[in-house]
């Protein structure tokens, strides 16, 4: 490159170096399109904590099936059945989808969770412009809290053993 010797000849430097600005090269937002299978059902994988959720959806009546037995048995807390659901209220989608979920590893807690990540991102699979309100929401992030593992020497993560003077 040629001696520059103030910012004037260092602006018609640039000036005249050709920018390649097409906007295939620009980085832009990615975009999302629909993803089915052959039988139109969005798939997801949920997690939280230890379960692991596989989750399928489908235009229907609202009606959830975890591991071949309704939601509401299986979940049989208020709590769980909410936390099932939140995705698809904060969506306006009640009542409009079928869920199918095998769920399996961790507690009924974990499991829930799992079931409404996957939810969340199958839902983001069937309807793309459904993902600003879901990401708003929180329910697209994993929720990466885990138990933590014992520890050598301490009774378990933390906690030490009782203390003995004598």
């Amino acid at each position: 490159m040629a001696d520059l010797n103030s910012l004037e000849e260092l602006g018609s430097a640039i000036e005249g170096v050709e920018t390649d600005a097409s906007p295939a090269t620009q980085e832009s937002a990615p975009i999302y399109v629909q993803k089915l299978d052959d039988q139109g059902r969005a798939y997801a994988t949920g997690k939280r904590k230890d379960a692991v959720a596989r989750v399928w959806i489908k235009p229907g009546s609202g009606k959830i099936t975890i591991n071949k037995r309704d939601g509401d048995v299986y979940f049989a807390r208020p709590v769980l059945q909410m936390i099932l659901r939140q995705p698809v209220v904060a969506a306006n989608r009640d009542g409009q989808y079928d869920v199918v979920a095998t769920v399996s590893g961790g507690g009924l807690s974990g499991q829930a969770g799992a079931v409404r990540h996957g939810i969340s991102k199958a839902l983001t699979n069937f309807e793309p412009d459904l993902r600003p309100v879901l990401k708003k929401g929180g329910f697209l992030t994993r929720d990466s809290r885990v138990v933590e593992r014992k520890k050598y020497g301490r009774a378990k993560a933390r906690k030490s053993f009782q203390f003995s003077k004598r």
